[in-house]
């Protein structure tokens, strides 16, 4: 694909279903990017959610990995105030020997949580944030340090293992300088930020100085995508999401409820509104509308690659959006070959 295609994986937990089972069919829609082209598979830091059951990310990258050949998995991300940059070293450098040239290190400042979660995980304060980067830079060999700095005699095993490319995540441009200065790769969670992605881009790429692992700038544009063989078909689904949006929202943590649930569901005006905010952000429709909006979307900020998350309720139609979305981008790729 001229414009390649990834996906974001958030583990989510469906009504009736359960946590452990989601966890488990991870590596079923890994499979099935892997065959129809998509270059990575990342995994989202999340705590304390019903809904989301990655948690653990490094475990489920090692679980896919393990289940794929070709596909590049990784965090997306990290939550790095959460963690020891010693800790993240160790386990990501674990991870590059058992993968070699196939694992990705993407870093969010955020904790990921609520604050009372964040407290039991003895997260820093996300202030912190360039600190811990720098930390974690001494096991990546882009850091030299004074012969009686504390951290030069430490080692992060396996150390014949590299660091791998390291990506930093951000939904509001704060990280998009940072990211462009030290020669990282970025990533903008559009899928839940409405803020444009086009400044923080251009941010990046203004402050990008090239580096072993990223020789030239490479910016990720996330979005949440839905998409299904007919209109109603998408809408309905949508029902689903838009109810987990709008209890999120308000503060209400629960399983993705189903479409059904979401058409039982009364709104109040204040969940309309939250609902209304939500499907800005999202794109949903057949697959000839869904290639349209993505193509516009990574357009308007020239995005290098596109990052779609599908958080349907239903196992089936999510693999089915995923499935779609890839054959129509595919098809506008031919179809330009054929002109």
């Amino acid at each position: 694909m001229a414009l390649p295609l990834s996906i974001l994986d958030l583990v989510p937990v469906p009504s009736g279903g359960s946590a452990a089972e989601s966890v488990r069919r991870t590596v079923e829609l890994a499979q099935l990017g892997e065959r129809l082209g998509y270059v990575r598979y990342w995994f989202a830091e999340h705590h304390g959610m019903p809904s989301v059951a990655s948690s653990a990310p490094e475990v489920l990258i090692a679980h896919v990995a393990a289940g794929t050949r070709t596909l590049r998995v990784g965090s997306g991300g990290v939550m790095l105030p959460n963690h020891a940059p010693l800790r993240v070293a160790e386990a990501f450098r674990t991870l590059a020997a058992l993968h070699p040239g196939r694992i990705d290190l993407g870093l969010g400042r955020a904790p990921g949580s609520d604050p009372r979660t964040s407290h039991v995980l003895r997260a820093v304060d996300g202030g912190h944030f360039p600190d811990l980067l720098s930390e974690l830079l001494t096991w990546s060999g882009r850091n030299d340090l004074p012969a009686d700095h504390p951290l030069n005699s430490l080692r992060a095993m396996p150390d014949d293992a590299p660091l791998p490319p390291i990506w930093l995540l951000g939904s509001s441009g704060a990280s998009a300088r940072l990211a462009g200065s030290a020669g990282m790769g970025y990533s903008f969670a559009s899928h839940f930020s409405p803020t444009p992605a086009a400044p923080a881009f251009d941010a990046y790429r203004g402050a990008f100085v090239p580096s072993r692992e990223f020789p030239q700038p490479h910016a990720i544009l996330g979005v949440s995508v839905l998409c299904a063989d007919t209109t109603d078909e998408a809408e309905f689904l949508a029902g689903g999401m838009d109810l987990a949006w709008a209890r999120l929202r308000s503060g209400v943590l629960a399983p993705l409820p189903s479409p059904e649930e979401a058409s039982c569901h009364r709104y109040t005006e204040a969940e309309r509104r939250l609902v209304r905010d939500f499907r800005r952000l999202v794109v949903i429709g057949t697959p000839d509308t869904v290639r349209r909006e993505l193509l516009a979307r990574a357009g308007e900020c020239g995005a290098s690659e596109l990052m779609v998350v599908c958080n349907v309720h239903g196992h089936a139609q999510r693999l089915r959006s995923y499935e779609l979305v890839a054959q129509a981008m595919a098809a506008r790729e031919a179809t330009g070959a054929l002109r």
